[in-house]
């Protein structure tokens, strides 16, 4: 016999249990009010985003506070119940330690999280984490490599991309020519591009065979393409170029194209306070020998996500037909496909060559014959 559920009871009206007296929490009208702070840099340190980003998020109406549409420059209390999307947050009142990674950029991938293309993308080798989610400082296009970095704090992120900031980008420039002096002159003072004027701090020859020679460029702003842009002004082309220092972020030797390197917290915490940031109050947390370990090596990121071609997206018959036209050398339009078969109708006898005179020996002709006798 199966159990029966038991029967809540109001605990009011059981009489071994007195009665509780519930009394309301008195709020202290003369007590300070609770600390507040900017939304929008909050949601940056959460990890959503820069403050740029968390600006434009809040101004479109999907985040709310206490059940009101959040305006921008709104000031938030720990007391206030903040949600994206109707999804709560929990907000970080308390500075924590980011996670930095460092990623040794190759040829062919792009820095973007979509793409109608269906690219490589770096994000799709990133780690996963359990709090916000990656932002990556800079970009790189996608035939340009080097050092990139990524973290979880969009406050940091913020100091090194913001134009404001003037932080410095160091690339290793290969191009096919020479530079004369005067050239190199004016790249460091100035040339009109299309959206402006722009140049190089600094410029230095790092010497070449042949036709191609390197240098060292150093500038303090991030525009698409600008030194690839500076160089074929002077109608040099830019064969290869690779960034290899952002900051005070330089690029280990150790990792080598397509690997990647997490910070240790103490690197973390230089880079705070390198950016004017506050650094958690909190101990470090002691890590286990394993943990140092993982931590100080580098490792060869996984793919999460598997792209894959259009020809894939198709259903099996029609990918199917699409290869073997691709390996016949065939248009597509000029696919004909099988007519479904009908069971209901019979099938037709396959056509079968009548046996003539003309194909028996000899010895079966005389064989044929005498039993041809003995019936008559």
């Amino acid at each position: 016999m199966a159990r029966p559920f038991k029967t809540q009871r109001d605990p009011q009206a059981t009489p071994r249990r007195p009665k509780t007296d519930f009394k309301k929490i008195e709020v202290d009208e003369n007590a300070p009010p609770a600390p507040t702070q900017r939304l929008h840099k909050l949601l940056a340190l959460a990890g959503l985003g820069s403050r740029r980003d968390m600006e434009e998020l809040i101004a479109s109406g999907r985040v709310t506070v206490n059940g009101q549409p959040a305006t921008v420059g709104q000031g938030v209390s720990e007391h206030d119940v903040v949600r994206l999307d109707s999804r709560p947050l929990k907000l970080p009142f308390e500075a924590e330690l980011p996670q930095v990674l460092i990623y040794h950029k190759p040829e062919g991938e792009i820095v973007s999280q979509d793409d109608p293309e269906g690219r490589a993308s770096v994000f799709d080798k990133l780690p996963k984490v359990k709090h916000g989610k990656w932002i990556a400082i800079g970009r790189l296009d996608m035939n340009t490599s080097g050092l990139l970095i990524f973290t979880t704090s969009g406050e940091l992120a913020n100091h090194f991309m913001h134009p404001r900031y003037e932080v410095e980008r160091e690339y290793a420039v290969r191009i096919f020519g020479e530079l004369t002096e005067g050239q190199m002159l004016q790249l460091t003072q100035g040339i009109e591009l299309e959206d402006g004027p722009a140049n190089f701090d600094s410029i230095r020859p790092q010497g070449g065979e042949g036709a191609n020679h390197w240098y060292q460029v150093i500038l303090r702003e991030g525009r698409n393409r600008e030194v690839r842009r500076l160089f074929e002004a002077f109608q040099l082309p830019v064969s290869r170029l690779m960034r290899v220092r952002f900051g005070p972020v330089n690029l280990p030797p150790r990792v080598k194209r397509g690997t990647m390197l997490k910070l240790e917290q103490k690197e973390v915490v230089g880079l705070l306070e390198w950016a004017g940031l506050p650094v958690p109050k909190a101990p470090l947390r002691q890590l286990t020998q394993r943990e140092k370990d993982k931590a100080t090596s580098v490792f060869v990121p996984k793919v999460r996500k598997q792209r894959i071609s259009a020809l894939d997206r198709l259903p099996r018959d029609a990918a199917e037909d699409g290869r073997s036209n691709y390996r016949g050398n065939q248009a597509p339009n000029s696919v004909t496909k099988k007519p479904a078969s009908n069971t209901s109708k019979p099938r037709k006898p396959a056509n079968r060559r009548v046996r003539q005179t003309s194909d028996l020996t000899p010895s079966k002709m005389q064989h044929k014959s005498d039993r041809n006798r003995g019936r008559g």
